[in-house]
């Protein structure tokens, strides 16, 4: 279970010196103690452990600590709660820990400074007591020939968890989030949904899972389960790149800086740096590829726009969202096939989802399936403003090409070849017009997470109709329209960003006693 290590400053995390703490009423001298902290205590760990790894003794533990930030209120007085977040509800201790300051500064800069402005009192920040993992001193991942695998003969490896401090799963849980986490009247309160050391485990996670390191990760993600997606994004995303003659085209192109793929090959734009796109040599693309491949168009501010490719199923699904959601996007969005349920229905017929069966199973022990996942309006709206756009179509005609309705996701590929009876009953009770295998899935872990979601399927077969996915028909039907739905998902995440984030992140998403950060 998570548990909360003690903040006292005194308190001395190892042989390195307990470090700067103090209480700050400004946001700027809050983050650079944060900063401070973490990169004393990290550079402490690397230098200890380089040692080890050259064979020298190392007498005793090895520990440094992450840093802490902790809010004491006296007063329940009633803030502004127009945000969903930025607020502390009753009085008492309040308290995270926080790692790397350098991919989080933006985001830490407006939590803490939301804080300071809604209560008026200093916040704490100094040397917490939970100590950072070996592993996790490394944000990029341990050098060649210092990992932990490789560059360590038996013998000192069995030597490791004696002297540096090793990931710990027991104090990395989701009780926070989940809303399972219990503090006494007493204790302490968190102030985020993550502590440190389950933020460090998901961005190593995520260079495991994408070949894309977290800092390249945007506040607008998407998701696929069809390569056929990617490839027209990776399309779209090198014409960005291409300098034009055309004024408003390149003003719009500006908007994006760069457009990075797995591995680190980095295209740079070139109505930026008048440079010409990176012609990738041909290896670069034979490369093994990661098992849910991150593409990144990315914008200055973090507010360009993600894309992965989740492949089938809600354990992917589950497994990237659950590591995605410690970056705190703004919004995602599933953007993929499905199966027509309704003879009205034609192939390349759009489903907005404003609703879910979660026959997915994968997150009934951390979301019970009883809890609603309600539509969201903000994003609801954004998607049908996008088909609307990109198919020049509104109103009553709209209706010939986009459903809205309940999405059934399962976890049975194969559901077809079941006794049709039993599945038949279930989504004709649920009014289900769509099924699928990963939508259900990624709402329920925004609406758990507190990340807005959304989705827009697109019909490429309907079996319960004769209509089944075919090689050569499936082909043509790729072709024909992924280019159009792909455009819709990257128009309705840059409406979103458009209209501001301030009614973005809704009170729907947010429980009784929340913490603070969003």
């Amino acid at each position: 279970m998570t548990s909360f290590p003690t903040t006292s400053s005194s308190v001395s995390p190892g042989p390195v010196p307990p470090g700067p703490a103090g209480s700050f009423h400004d946001v700027d001298a809050a983050l650079a103690c944060v900063r401070d902290v973490w990169e004393r205590n990290t550079a402490y760990l690397r230098d200890r452990f380089a040692a080890f790894t050259q064979g020298e003794a190392v007498a005793g533990r090895v520990r440094a600590c992450y840093p802490y930030v902790k809010l004491v209120t006296e007063s329940g007085a009633v803030v502004d709660t127009r945000l969903s977040y930025g607020f502390v509800e009753g009085v008492g201790e309040h308290m995270t820990t926080l790692t790397r300051p350098d991919l989080f500064d933006r985001y830490y800069r407006e939590q803490l400074g939301l804080l300071l402005k809604n209560h008026g009192v200093p916040l704490e920040v100094g040397v917490s007591t939970e100590a950072i993992p070996i592993h996790f001193a490394f944000p990029n991942g341990m050098p060649s020939g210092m990992d932990v695998e490789g560059g360590l003969s038996p013998e000192r490896l069995a030597l490791l968890p004696d002297l540096f401090a090793l990931p710990d799963l027991a104090r990395m849980d989701d009780t926070i989030v989940n809303g399972t986490y219990e503090a006494g009247i007493d204790e302490v309160k968190p102030l985020a949904l993550f502590t440190a050391p389950r933020v460090d485990f998901s961005l190593h996670r995520l260079r495991h899972y994408t070949a894309t390191g977290p800092e390249d990760f945007q506040n607008f993600v998407l998701f696929t389960n069809y390569q056929f997606y990617v490839d027209e994004f990776i399309r779209l995303a090198h014409e960005i790149m291409t300098p034009t003659d055309d004024p408003r085209l390149a003003e719009y192109r500006r908007q994006y800086d760069r457009f990075v793929e797995p591995w680190d090959i980095i295209t740079v734009n070139g109505n930026l740096h008048q440079t010409t796109p990176l012609e990738l040599p041909s290896h670069s693309r034979r490369m093994r590829m990661p098992q849910m491949p991150a593409y990144h168009l990315t914008r200055p501010d973090g507010n360009g726009i993600t894309l992965v490719n989740i492949g089938v199923g809600p354990s992917n699904a589950k497994t990237i969202t659950d590591h995605i959601a410690v970056l705190r996007p703004h919004a995602w969005i599933m953007l993929g096939h499905c199966a027509g349920l309704r003879s009205t229905q034609r192939l390349g017929d759009y489903v907005l989802a404003h609703g879910y069966v979660r026959d997915d199973h994968v997150l009934d022990a951390d979301l019970p399936p009883w809890v609603p996942v309600p539509a969201l309006a903000e994003v609801q709206r954004a998607l049908e403003a996008a088909v609307e756009r990109v198919t020049g179509l509104s109103g009553y005609a709209l209706k010939s090409v986009m459903r809205t309705g309940t999405v059934a996701t399962i976890d049975n590929r194969n559901w077809e070849l079941r006794d049709h009876r039993e599945p038949l009953m279930r989504f004709s009770q649920s009014r289900a017009i769509a099924l699928d295998m990963e939508s259900a899935t990624i709402a329920a872990n925004g609406f758990r997470f507190r990340v807005p979601y959304g989705t827009l399927l697109c019909v490429s077969d309907k079996p319960l109709h004769g209509q089944i996915k075919l090689p050569g028909m499936a082909d043509r039907f790729y072709r024909e329209r992924v280019d159009q739905h792909l455009k819709i998902g990257l128009l309705a995440m840059e409406l979103l960003r458009e209209h501001g984030m301030d009614t973005l992140h809704s009170r729907k998403l947010r429980s009784f006693a929340e913490a603070a950060f969003q």
